[in-house]
């Protein structure tokens, strides 16, 4: 049965399996956890990884917050009804080495009193080095998890990441894309509530898989200072998409969310340098020469 327990209950199980496997993985660091209340109902438990041997910084959050609906939010989401449910979990991790990307996941349930609900969700990928058959795998990935479900949805879900994911005033994208979808209800799709509701399972657990992957891969790789400066300028980048583009940030903070979990998502460390430009010919100008919408990843040579 898919009612708001049960979604609820498979959420908050998540969160503690992907942080059992990133705290495997990494072999040292552990998880801070944070619980947390909002006024009104509901409340959270936010997770903080620091100093591993991988992974510099890393939230892995979840949430069920739900009670009288704050006017901005029936105004923001364009819904009517009185009381609201929105839970979800939501991943960020900034690893120690360059060569290890950045990751973003995030799954979620919201519904209204009146019967409105949706889910939404993705991973996305932001390597500081893109590396073309390590994108065609992660992308492989996603592709099987969305097949299972919908033909359609891998098509659909990247193109939506791609759009997204999109740092306009740079134009550039954040990093090499995903799968993103937002609001998608037996209104809108084929498959009924519970069908969706497998397909956000299996993005969710995908995510451990996926970047255990990545981390054991390449965290022992030798590392130079140009190296972690470029890591640092890229992670500057994701500043800014976060603070500036992010919608999931403004509704959080739009809505008095809880600022420190909101924010768990920007690195420790970060740099801005003006005009910086590449070498010709470089690894990092190859990678900003692949930060474009409608690579096709899958099929890429």
């Amino acid at each position: 049965m898919t009612d708001r327990h049960t979604i609820e209950n498979w959420l908050r199980g998540l969160q503690d399996r992907i942080c059992q496997s990133l705290e495997d993985a990494d072999g040292k660091g552990k998880f801070q956890e944070d619980h947390w209340e909002r006024p009104g109902g509901g409340g959270g438990r936010t997770r903080i990884f620091k100093d591993g041997n991988i992974i510099e910084k890393g939230g892995v959050n979840f949430s069920a917050v739900w009670g009288e609906a704050p006017a901005n939010l029936v105004k923001a989401l364009e819904v009517e009804g009185n009381e609201f449910l929105a839970t979800g979990v939501s991943i960020v991790m900034h690893p120690n080495n360059p060569h290890v990307p950045i990751i973003h996941m995030n799954v979620r349930y919201f519904e209204m009193d009146n019967g409105t609900y949706w889910f939404g969700g993705g991973i996305d990928l932001t390597p500081h080095f893109v590396i073309k058959e390590d994108a065609k795998w992660f992308h492989e990935q996603l592709k099987a998890v969305c097949d299972k479900h919908d033909a359609s949805f891998y098509p659909r879900f990247k193109k939506w990441a791609d759009d997204y994911f999109y740092i306009r005033h740079r134009e550039e994208t954040r990093g090499v894309g995903g799968i993103f979808f937002d609001r998608i209800s037996d209104k809108q799709e084929s498959l009924n509530k519970e069908q969706l509701w497998a397909f956000v399972q299996d993005v969710g657990d995908a995510f451990a898989r996926i970047y255990t992957h990545f981390m054991k891969k390449y965290h022992e790789m030798p590392v130079t200072e140009d190296e972690k400066e470029w890591q640092r300028l890229r992670r500057g980048r994701y500043v800014e998409f976060n603070l500036v583009w992010d919608r999931g940030t403004k509704f959080g903070l739009d809505t008095n969310g809880r600022t420190e979990s909101i924010l768990m998502s920007l690195p420790p460390l970060a740099s801005w340098e003006y005009a910086h430009t590449p070498q010709p010919g470089s690894r990092e100008a190859e990678t900003l020469s692949l930060l474009k919408k409608g690579i096709d990843w899958v099929n890429i040579d």
